[in-house]
């Protein structure tokens, strides 16, 4: 699996709710159209709760 951009992955998590849950990350990227990358990528961060789109992109850049 290619690691898509944290950009990339942002730009799919645009207008989401936080704080959230991995699922709930991974169901509005998958709503706004990301790509199967974007989304295993998603699938693959820790199940918890992301309080924002910093912890969100801290996670995704350890993956």
């Amino acid at each position: 699996m290619a690691q898509p951009n944290p950009i990339q992955m942002q730009k799919y998590l645009a207008g989401v709710d936080y704080p959230c849950s991995r699922d709930d990350l991974v169901e509005h990227a998958r709503n706004k159209g990301a790509d199967d990358d974007v989304l295993e990528h998603l699938r693959s961060l820790p199940e918890r709760t992301y309080d924002g789109p910093n912890a969100v992109s801290a996670e995704y850049s350890k993956t």
